[in-house]
């Protein structure tokens, strides 16, 4: 067997693992970016904690097939890039905001927890606040009703001395 053979079986093996060790993953066109943007972007995906890679489409063919995601290979037309993330969200808001700044990178389609998701799924997954406002959220819902009980409490502590400081007052006078 040759190298090169072997070569292209291990990509192929590291495909479908980040495939199926992410929870998300993002298929870009990239045509018409400069260098420039292209690194910036990378820069982006890099603090995230996102992969962003580039591999020849034949291969990627291979890693969805055998990852079982077949339906996906109609995207892989053209210069193609991969973002995979074990953040669910990370990759489709990164890759969304920077496509409303540059309009050269399209965005195909993405995989979301094994399940082939379009381009307007993306967007809405991009809305989504991040993950440390969500919690935020929960846990001020989840405080709300404890924060008014105690307000009652209080309400009702506060009314009885102001009328022992009203019996108090009217006895002295």
């Amino acid at each position: 067997m040759s190298s090169s053979l072997e070569l292209k079986k291990q990509v192929v093996d590291e495909i479908k693992e980040k495939i199926t060790g992410s929870q998300s993953v993002v298929l870009v066109d990239y045509r018409g970016l400069s260098v420039e943007e292209i690194t910036d972007l990378r820069k982006k995906y890099r603090e995230a904690g996102v992969d962003y890679k580039v591999y020849k489409n034949t291969l990627m063919r291979l890693a969805f097939k055998d990852a079982g995601l077949e339906d996906f290979n109609q995207y892989l037309t053209g210069p193609n890039a991969v973002a995979f993330s074990n953040d669910p969200v990370a990759p489709a808001k990164i890759t969304s905001e920077f496509s409303k700044d540059h309009k050269d990178l399209e965005i195909k389609a993405g995989i979301v927890d094994g399940k082939l998701i379009d381009l307007d799924e993306i967007k809405e997954l991009a809305e989504l606040p991040s993950r440390e406002v969500l919690v935020a959220k929960a846990l001020g819902g989840l405080n709300a009703p404890i924060t008014g009980f105690v307000n009652v409490l209080q309400g009702n502590i506060r009314n009885l001395v102001y009328a022992l400081n009203a019996i108090k007052d009217k006895q002295e006078a």
